[in-house]
């Protein structure tokens, strides 16, 4: 139970938020990085802008739903609007820890869906998902492990996602998904004939950067999870960096072999895809099969991407083959692979990958059915998506009437004089 965690039980969760928090930061870099820098500006705005909407969110309404007492297993009833001046210092890490995880579930569509998308409805999006979809479904699989009980059904009959595979990272891949059908590939990203087009990242160091920044917010994401600084921790960040760089390494591999050069976007992609699958299982896998699912991971990532670019679908940076199609193989390898006493669940073998495939097929369903559907209403009412001049003037100048340190021809600069727009002078480039 957390609520009983000793002094360094408390700081080691503390310490590990704060490691997940500098997730934000790797997501800003990655982004910006992949992007144009014609867009940089919006990016990095919405990874702040998305997580403050998600702390004020979650504080008063997300956190009762996932771990308030539950309503038949579905959802929490209680600690809305929590006053935590009033709570254990142990309620209040928790809380602050699993705030993290809910800014990175949230973040994920950020990145698949820039270039093209309205600030404002990216935002509304986000409340959906802070208040609602990862939430409900955050009770479903973890409901009643802060007070070592099993509220959510999905728990209850055995489920494990122990840091988030599906929890965080599936979550925000079908969310992701939802939003690309609905609002469609960036201008030129498709040819006439469907054929996909390379749209140049304006930065790969940063965007390097920016997966290094993941890499170091995932360790404290896993062994975090641990809620304890026990035994277990040092199994948890050995098996965590062996997926994560074995994953880097397939995907690189995968790349050069059919391209005969070492791809950087997928490189990075490969590790963060090893670091998603092994989330699930870290704490009851071999090092050996930690490697084996960092692995498929980064094939999945190079895979992934390729399959939605057959079936015409635009993700600017690779977010759902790593979180997704990486959180679904790293959910499933916990019944493949995991130590059923370690696990502790009571299940066959069999039984308990029946039960990690219902988990998987529960948060397809709820996820992407919520999504869809309230994204599609949304776009029906007002399009979510900004015009095609805003589009090709780019949303630093569009949407935030910004401008960085390239040039913007006066006829375009124009067109927006009323959103205060400063064109930049030599000597801010010297």
């Amino acid at each position: 139970m957390i609520h009983n965690g000793s002094d360094l039980d408390f700081l080691w969760i503390v310490f590990c938020s704060f490691l997940v928090l500098f997730m934000q930061a790797g997501f800003l870099c990655l982004e910006s990085g992949l992007t144009r820098r014609k867009n940089s500006i919006n990016v990095a705005a919405k990874n702040l802008a998305d997580f403050c909407v998600t702390t004020v969110v979650f504080w008063g309404v997300g956190y009762g739903v996932m771990f308030g007492l539950s309503e038949g297993g579905w959802f929490g009833t209680d600690r809305i609007f929590l006053d935590f001046s009033e709570q254990n210092r142990m309620a209040g890490a928790f809380f602050f820890f699993q705030l993290m995880f809910c800014g990175a579930a949230v973040t994920i569509m950020s990145g698949a869906a820039a270039e093209r998308m309205r600030l404002i409805f990216y935002l509304v999006i986000s409340v959906l998902i802070a208040g609602l979809i990862y939430p409900v479904f955050g009770h479903w699989a973890w409901g009643g492990m802060d007070v070592g009980q099993d509220y959510g059904w999905l728990r209850a009959i055995g489920f494990v996602d122990f840091a988030g595979s599906t929890v965080v990272h599936s979550v925000g891949g079908w969310v992701a998904l939802a939003v690309l059908i609905i609002i469609g590939p960036r201008r030129g990203r498709f040819d006439a004939d469907g054929k996909p087009q390379r749209i140049p990242p304006s930065n790969l160091a940063l965007a390097t950067l920016g997966g290094i920044f993941l890499l170091v917010g995932l360790l404290g994401f896993n062994a975090g999870s641990s809620l304890a600084l026990d035994d277990s921790v040092p199994g948890i960040l050995i098996n965590t960096i062996l997926a994560g760089a074995v994953g880097a390494l397939s995907a690189g591999s995968l790349g050069f072999a059919v391209q005969n050069h070492v791809n950087v976007t997928q490189f990075v992609n490969g590790c963060l895809a090893g670091l998603v699958a092994i989330t699930a299982g870290c704490f009851a896998v071999s090092s050996p099969v930690a490697c084996l699912i960092g692995l498929v991971g980064g094939m999945i990532s190079v895979g992934g991407d390729e399959l939605l670019q057959y079936l015409g679908i635009d993700d600017a940076v690779g977010a759902i083959p790593v979180h997704l199609g990486a959180g679904i193989w790293g959910t499933l390898a916990v019944g493949l692979y995991g130590n059923l006493e370690i696990l502790g669940t009571g299940l066959t073998r069999g039984e308990q990958i029946s039960i990690q495939l219902l988990g998987i097929l529960a948060c397809a369903v709820w996820v992407f059915g919520v999504a869809y559907i309230t994204v599609r209403l949304l776009d029906r009412i007002t399009p979510l998506r900004v015009p095609a001049d805003h589009e090709d003037v780019g949303l630093n100048l569009s949407e935030h009437g910004e401008v960085e340190d390239y040039e913007v021809p006066e006829h375009i600069l124009a067109e927006f004089r009323g959103t205060s727009v400063r064109q930049p002078h030599s000597m801010d480039r010297e």
